[in-house]
């Protein structure tokens, strides 16, 4: 299996990540992708996935932070995504929901990333979040000139969800859609994403899925768990969940092309 997005760098990590790390490989996860966020998590994305085997990073700057983002980071961004186990940009994209920058910070480093994604030629790896309108608008714009895409995370609705594979993009999935209370109405739409076109992805240390059952629903996630996401969706799509893991694992190794790097 193949975790396509671990916040591993998070300090709830700090401890314990030689387990974490040793029980993904039990649980069969042959490749993870450690998440940045901004400059220095980017760097230690990079780091972490230099040292370990099997891991891989993202370099960009996410919405929350995009009030950072200058015109160094733009050149620093430009050099991390030269290193060869940066296999995309991001995570980057718009979140109106909480605006912890403004909406034309935002847009801006956005807007900057979309550049970037263009000229080092790796897909993007997109946050979302009530901001579909000026994110779809701006990646209809550039969808000719990116290598592609996954849309982190997804949680939106069904026109959002056609839209976006529209363009051609992947759609991510995480154990938000094992949610009995949230995941609802991804749990009726996920039908929709062809074979082709899905990934899974934990999103650890965040969104434990709720279909654990006692300490372990409680508990941090971690990559380990994303058997437990690729069964329950192999359940709703009314297929194996061998099936799910062995095209999720494809479908990642075309996007980001792991054997290159």
């Amino acid at each position: 299996m193949i975790d396509i997005g671990a916040n591993l760098t998070n300090s709830r990590f700090q401890n314990d990540l030689e387990e974490i790390l040793e029980a993904s490989k039990e649980a069969s996860i042959d490749k993870i992708i450690v998440t940045g966020t901004d400059i220095p998590s980017s760097k230690a994305a990079i780091e972490l996935s230099s040292k370990y085997q099997g891991l891989y990073a993202t370099a960009g700057i996410h919405p929350h932070a995009a009030a950072s983002f200058d015109q160094s980071s733009f050149e620093q961004l430009g050099l991390l995504l030269k290193h060869p186990k940066v296999v995309a940009v991001g995570e980057c994209g718009l979140d109106f929901n909480r605006n912890f920058s403004t909406k034309e910070q935002q847009i801006h480093a956005f807007e900057q990333q979309l550049i970037l994604a263009t000229s080092s030629e790796k897909p993007l790896f997109l946050h979302e979040r009530e901001a579909f309108s000026t994110q779809y608008s701006m990646l209809k714009e550039h969808v000719n000139d990116i290598c592609g895409a996954v849309v982190h995370c997804f949680t939106g609705n069904q026109d959002a969800l056609v839209k976006y594979l529209e363009l051609g993009f992947y759609i991510g999935i995480t154990g938000w859609v094992c949610d009995e209370r949230r995941g609802l109405e991804l749990q009726s739409i996920i039908n929709l994403i062809p074979d082709n076109k899905l990934l899974i992805e934990t999103d650890a240390p965040y969104l434990t899925p709720r279909t654990l059952k006692g300490k372990q629903r409680k508990a941090k996630n971690t990559p380990a768990n994303l058997i437990h996401i690729a069964a329950f969706i192999a359940q709703l799509r009314n297929q194996s969940t061998q099936h799910i893991v062995k095209m999720t694992s494809a479908n990642a190794q075309h996007l980001f092309s792991f054997d290159h790097k």
